[in-house]
């Protein structure tokens, strides 16, 4: 990661350049969690999914090579899923996303990473997709929140009025509370 931000380090601005550190600290713990949970969660699963598969006369073998294969492209894939926040936060950092953005889209998203996890999955059983796409949907919604805690925090008009009005109410309302105090002492 840090190289690809070498890479696209010189198209930024001075301002943008300040998030190196967050960028390459935040993808190093969502390639690290993204790996454990392949290596802890997900592989074991879908290979003990598989071999369920063992018939009378048929015996789960599966070959190294192919379980290797198996197993780094499950790393991969979960890696690179694991780096939605991140790149939801510093899109929307840099203005290019806005959390209420993200959630309009969501039906969209959904789809999408259906399709990203009948690709991903080894085999077509809809246990193994839906293994692949919950974390997917879960980390999606963490971009969300990622992206609304990135954003700029500007009050509109609308709020700023709010405010106001409610302060000037809180006001008049402390007022006659303490008139009426001051009455009660009096007599």
């Amino acid at each position: 990661m840090y190289q690809v931000w070498l890479f696209v380090a010189p198209a930024l601005y001075a301002n943008e350049k300040q998030f190196v550190i967050p960028f390459v600290g935040l993808t190093a713990v969502g390639t690290l969690t993204g790996a454990a949970f392949s290596h802890y969660v997900l592989f074991p699963a879908m290979i003990g999914f598989f071999a369920t598969f063992t018939f009378t006369g048929i015996t789960f073998m599966p070959r190294v090579e192919e379980v290797f294969g198996l197993y780094v492209r499950m790393l991969l894939g979960m890696v690179a899923v694991f780096q939605i926040p991140t790149l939801a936060f510093f899109l929307a950092k840099m203005r290019l996303v806005t959390a209420r953005f993200l959630w309009v889209k969501i039906k969209y998203a959904v789809l999408i990473i259906l399709i990203v996890a009948a690709v991903l999955t080894p085999s077509p059983d809809p246990w193994n997709q839906a293994l692949f796409a919950a974390p997917m949907f879960v980390l999606y919604l963490v971009g969300i929140g990622a992206a609304w805690l990135a954003q700029p925090k500007q009050r509109s008009k609308e709020t700023k009025l709010r405010l106001v009005f409610t302060a000037a109410a809180i006001d008049q309302a402390w007022k006659h509370h303490r008139s009426r105090t001051r009455t009660r002492f009096r007599s």
